[in-house]
């Protein structure tokens, strides 16, 4: 139909959208007139008032006058208190073929019936969804949030909900669909009433039922959210018990839909979602419910979750299936303390217990079951089949946070629960009681322990004021670390006033030195309640009190309390002219700030203004790695060069807030900082492994020694077939950068027809001199075959390894998975290997620098964790014995012939469905290349056996790839571009 013809009187509907309303009468009018402004005009509103005691019904009965024909409106007997009643009532009116809900504070996108109508037209789908987007309106950015978009990514057609269970899970809206309404009446399908949530039935209810399903790609519904609303809408009264218990009601009720469908594949995904976020809904809010609130909601929890497929627990994140199994047990000790973790991730709130070498969350259900050993099947998951009965195991396996890596971590590293135990005032005096948790007895109890409060402005623009109080009693006792202080607020507390309105507190405590922050938990209702008198700097007129508040993480702050009159002042002023320019002018300072901080600035900075300054004689600026490290190349470069004792000045780039193992004699400057981006302008030398930012062009006067960071076994640059997809300016942009090379690291002719040809250099750019990081290797061998014996060093004592264990070093290449901590997991049993292989080696384990790993404790002495180590040189030299895969260490691995042994687990998914290898590891690999655990531990049965029987192939394998590392190509290096440098 066109967009301009009006249907004729007596022609039906192809749409009819059912706006409900209850006490809405002011943006009524704005939801209907998103539908009468519809593209489609074809469209009826139908509006139900759930008996409003304002003026709805007359509003909408006013439109209904204004648009004869297009709106209709209709009003219930009595009030239903839900969305159900009104929208079952408009279903019963609608004359449309085609039905759509829309809430009275909502509104449809433009385009949303003319999208939908064609999708169904097109696929004879039944339910035809569109993408609803939260529209924060009291935001101050006009902040968007698309529902769920990867299920709107494209359009598609499902013929059953089973092809796409993550609709049903997460996508549990009834507005931002179409229905066809023969469908509806023909199914039956109705809203449940006297019950909240229901949405999730009713669109259950319609996946289930749908013979055909198109999702379409487009915008179709604004659902308004208003944060700061001073009514709770009905879904977040979370405080309300009766709404926990309507929840749990409807996940019965499609519990049993999805059963009686038989659709119990979908109930396991559901089940998964209801751990990972239902559930968390109502856990976060319960350290600010009362005891009787708590056992109220245990009790009706944990009927439903003895419901839940125990598989589901391993499918979500650790913390959420501890909250999950205490909540069965009503086990609040600990409960708490995990629940303060769901909300603050980072935060340690458990003491935890080791046992058997595995870190549990608590001690308590651990020996439910005196059989006391876990089934687990092939994959280590529980196995659920075996004996559901054995709730110790599935205590000790849900339990079970090991992996998380909370015994490797220094205290320093940790963010520690803080629980208030005490608050009282006292004449302007707040005294203050906790108890630190103390994780796996990480501060000893002879540690020398000091401690003192931080009052901190919340607002950033005066977090310059900081007020710290000392801690009067710090007490060791075991499992918490116990504290006690006071603070002079009325004498100690000098706020501003109004501009920095609330106050956080922390908690700074040394542990010998070490210093970790945490934050003070409230984690009972009530505790922290009264005012306290302080002295604004402005004015007592403005406010001269402070009362405690807690944040929504849990966390204690205080509130100045500001006058009645000072408050209606301050708000007049903020609405008015005054507070209106003073907001623009902070919001254009803030925009200026932004600019000049941005990456775009930066660049023009680089180029307009630093790449104008002289060139520095004598200047180099060091990289490794993107400045995540002091290593490799560039680091051996750097020692040869103060070596020589050459006249230079040193610029190493780090990244992150705290550099460490960086030389002290050298300048330190963080990446894409104003010092770094000035440095490299003005630098005569440019040294790294890696690449320089790509959209910094490299002055002539510079000269940028590229070291690479290793030898090709998989294919780079235009090689890879990312790459050979893009477009020709891409290419183009990409090829730019890498012609900012003038010096070019070869350590092969292997490097010459795999990295050079890839990156299209040029020949004058290459030097065949080796790589800087191999030279002590090369020594090394050297020195050994001069001698006749290995020679250990400083780095075997500090490792504590013993003289009568020989050394192997795991050092795999980088793996994309892992998630967002980029977490890799070792491919073999790492306690079987420390039990099988214990007596004879030290297992080295090494992850890429972009991938960490968490090693039990049960492997503690007989395998270490060394990726924290920057250079790898010295792990290699210290190796008796190489493992890995495909990284490029087996080529710098290998100058110093000893074994290679290669655990190509998943080589043809590394070959052919990843960017593809140079050459076939299977035929040139200089030592067995085995693809099972078992096949890794029989070749590992005999080191001098490996050594002899690949001898050969380790020395073919050398001449091939590494035909220049000679041993001194740092000084080659140095006497070629350095030289000139030499004192005296």
């Amino acid at each position: 139909m066109n967009e301009e013809s009006l249907p004729a009187p007596d022609a039906a509907p192809d749409v009819s959208v059912v706006v409900i309303v209850y006490n809405d009468e002011t943006r009524l009018p704005t939801a209907v007139r998103s539908v009468l402004e519809q593209t489609l005009r074809n469209v009826e509103v139908v509006i139900v008032d759930d008996r409003s005691t304002d003026g709805s019904y007359d509003v909408a009965r006013g439109l209904a006058v204004e648009y004869p024909g297009r709106v209709r409106a209709f009003r219930l007997d009595r009030n239903s208190g839900g969305c159900g009643a009104p929208r079952n009532h408009g279903i019963a009116q609608a004359r449309g073929t085609y039905v759509l809900f829309l809430d009275s504070d909502d509104v449809l996108e433009r385009n949303a019936c003319r999208n939908m109508l064609e999708a169904a037209e097109t696929t004879g789908a039944d339910l035809v969804s569109g993408m609803c987007v939260r529209v924060h309106v009291d935001s101050r950015n006009g902040k968007e949030v698309k529902w769920y978009p990867w299920l709107y990514a494209r359009t598609r057609t499902l013929e059953s909900i089973s092809e796409l269970p993550d609709l049903l899970v997460f996508d549990t809206l009834s507005t931002n669909k179409c229905y066809r309404r023969e469908f509806l009446v023909e199914q039956g399908l109705e809203f449940p009433v006297g019950i909240h949530y229901e949405d999730l039935l009713f669109s259950a209810q319609a996946y289930a039922a749908a013979r055909r399903i198109t999702l379409i790609p487009n915008r179709v519904y604004d659902w308004n959210v208003v944060d700061k609303a001073a009514a709770k809408s009905i879904s977040n009264r979370r405080a309300e018990i009766a709404n926990f218990a309507h929840r749990m009601e409807i996940h019965r009720r499609v519990d049993q839909l999805l059963a009686d469908k038989g659709l119990l594949e979908l109930k396991f995904h559901k089940d998964v979602k209801f751990l990972k976020h239902d559930l968390v809904l109502h856990l976060r809010d319960l350290p600010f419910r009362d005891a009787s609130y708590r056992e109220e909601f245990a009790a009706i929890a944990r009927d439903y979750l003895e419901s839940i497929d125990r598989a589901a627990f391993d499918e979500v994140e650790p913390i959420h299936a501890i909250c999950a199994y205490l909540l069965q047990k009503s086990d609040w000790d600990n409960l708490l303390p995990a629940v303060d973790t769901l909300t603050n991730r980072d935060k340690i709130s458990s003491p935890m217990v080791e046992r058997d070498g595995r870190i549990y969350w608590c001690a308590e259900h651990l020996d439910d079951d005196p059989d006391g050993h876990l089934d687990l099947d092939l994959d280590g998951h529980l196995d659920h089949d075996l004996d559901e009965h054995r709730d110790g195991d599935f205590a000790r396996h849900v339990l079970d946070v090991t992996e998380l890596g909370y015994h490797a971590k220094p205290v320093e590293k940790m963010f520690l629960r803080n629980v208030l135990t005490g608050y009282e005032e006292v004449a302007g005096t707040v005294r203050l009681a906790g108890r630190i948790t103390n994780p796996l007895g990480v501060v000893p109890p002879g540690a020398r322990l000091t401690g003192e409060l931080e009052f901190a402005a919340r607002r950033k623009g005066v977090r310059f004021q900081i007020f710290r109080f000392p801690v009067a009693t710090l007490r060791h006792e075991g499992e918490a670390i116990a504290w006690e202080a006071s603070a002079d607020l009325a004498r100690g507390l000098r706020p501003l006033g109004i501009v920095d309105a609330v106050w956080d507190v922390r908690l700074h405590l040394d542990v010998d030195g070490a210093r970790t922050t945490t934050r003070l938990t409230a984690s009972e209702p009530g505790l922290a309640d009264g005012q306290l008198p302080v002295r604004p700097r402005l004015t007592r007129l403005v406010a001269d009190h402070v009362t405690p508040e807690i944040s929504s993480r849990g966390h204690l702050a205080f509130r100045i309390v500001t006058r009645e009159k000072v408050d209606a002042l301050v708000e007049k002023g903020v609405r008015g002219a005054p507070g209106r320019f003073a907001k623009s002018g902070y919001r254009k300072a803030k925009e200026v700030r932004r600019k000049l901080t941005s990456g775009d600035t930066k660049i023009r900075l680089y180029h307009e203004v630093f790449s104008r300054l002289p060139v520095k004689k004598g200047l180099v600026v060091f990289e490794s790695h993107l400045g995540r490290q002091y290593s490799d190349s560039p680091k051996a470069i750097y020692e040869e060069m103060r070596r020589q004792g050459l006249g230079f000045e040193a610029v190493w780039s780090y990244t992150g807030s705290s550099p460490s193992g960086f030389p002290a004699d050298a300048t330190l400057v963080r990446r894409w900082s104003l010092p770094y981006l000035k440095a490299l302008a003005q630098a005569e030398f440019w040294v790294d492994n890696q690449s320089y930012p790509l959209k910094l062009t490299k002055r002539p006067e510079t000269t940028y020694i590229q070291t690479w960071h290793g030898s090709a076994l998989k294919r780079m640059g235009f090689d890879e077939p990312e790459w050979k997809l893009r477009t020709r300016p891409e290419q183009a942009e990409q090829q730019r950068t890498l012609d900012r090379f003038d010096r070019f690291l070869i350590r092969s002719e292997h490097d010459v027809r795999t990295l050079a040809r890839a990156f299209r250099l040029k020949e004058k750019t290459l030097l065949r001199v080796g790589y800087p990081r191999n030279d002590a290797l090369v020594q090394v061998r050297r020195r050994e075959e001069e001698v006749g014996l290995r020679e250990r060093g400083a780095l075997a004592a500090e490792l504590g390894i013993p003289d009568d264990k020989a050394v192997l070093l795991y050092a795999p290449t980088f793996r994309q998975h892992g998630g967002r901590q980029r977490r890799f997991e070792l491919p073999f049993d790492v306690e079987r290997f420390a039990d099988t292989f214990g007596d004879r080696y030290v297992l080295l384990v090494r992850s890429h620098y972009l991938n960490h790993v968490v090693l039990p404790p049960s492997v503690r002495g007989r395998v270490i964790d060394v990726s924290a180590h920057h250079d790898v040189t010295p792990l290699l030299a210290l190796a008796d014995g190489l493992i890995t895969d495909y990284s490029s260490v087996m080529f710098d691995y290998a100058l110093l012939g000893r074994p290679l042994f290669f655990f190509a687990y998943d080589y043809e998914e590394y070959v052919h469905e990843g960017r593809g290898t140079y050459f076939d590891l299977l035929e040139r690999a200089p030592g067995p290349v085995v693809r099972t655990e078992d096949e890794l531990h029989t070749a590992l049965a005999s080191l001098d056996e490996q050594a002899v029987k690949y001898a050969e192939a380790r020395e073919g394998f050398v001449a091939e790839f590494g035909e220049y590392d000679k041993g001194n190509a740092a000084q080659s290096i140095v006497d070629q571009f350095f030289a000139q440098w030499r004192r005296g």
